[in-house]
């Protein structure tokens, strides 16, 4: 069994303290475990987000423990000083209010305020899910060229990352936004191209959302 090294530490601690009368390892030790208790809950509450795009299809309900773990997590990250994971749990708790609860307004300004957060901490995995998803809410307000934008920058982050099936999940929504445009051969040319990347990645979620994109462009 793989053991997490805040666990290790806070058993070190435990341990001076007990039979060393060495205490001064607790405080950190309790630290690292708020930050485990915020990590599992985030990851946690991204379970619940899987879970909910799996089945919204059959059953769009919300499943009532997934913000709250968001939420928790958010709490948690703010209270300990931690700019990289507050960012990320402003994107998650944005995107249930975006994904599941279709609330743009409420969503935006949390993925604004995670965008500073992510840009500080060099997170940029994070930094384009929050572009992608604040050109998701520039589109549906019908602002094509601020979500064209942010698209493309949530793309080029991704690019660098490697990260394939995060650029090809972006040319979905980029070739909505070409062909909205007028521009039908840069959709076609961003369809093929994000079918390569799902094949290479084996994305097979994705490429479902490219071929559900080539059928309502035509």
């Amino acid at each position: 069994m793989v053991t997490d090294e805040r666990l290790t530490a806070a058993a070190e601690a435990y341990e001076r303290s007990v039979f060393q009368s060495d205490g001064s390892g607790l405080p950190a030790a309790e630290q690292g475990l708020d930050a485990l208790d915020a990590d599992a809950a985030l990851h946690r509450g991204r379970l619940r987000h899987a879970g909910y795009l799996a089945r919204r299809d059959s059953d769009p309900s919300e499943d009532p423990r997934e913000l709250p773990l968001f939420e928790q997590a958010l709490a948690t990250y703010r209270a300990l000083g931690d700019p990289r994971g507050e960012a990320e749990a402003l994107f998650w708790v944005g995107c249930v209010h975006q994904v599941v609860r279709g609330d743009g307004a409420t969503a935006v300004p949390l993925f604004e305020q995670g965008v500073e957060l992510a840009e500080a901490a060099g997170d940029r995995r994070t930094l384009s899910y929050l572009l992608r998803h604040l050109g998701i809410a520039a589109h549906q307000e019908g602002n094509l060229t601020a979500a064209r934008e942010l698209l493309e920058r949530s793309t080029l982050l991704r690019r660098e990352l490697h990260f394939d099936a995060g650029v090809a999940a972006n040319l979905v929504g980029l070739a909505y936004l070409a062909y909205a445009e007028g521009r039908r051969e840069d959709a076609a040319a961003l369809l093929d191209e994000g079918d390569r990347l799902c094949a290479a990645a084996g994305a097979a979620g994705i490429a479902r959302h490219l071929a559900e994109a080539r059928t309502d462009l035509g």
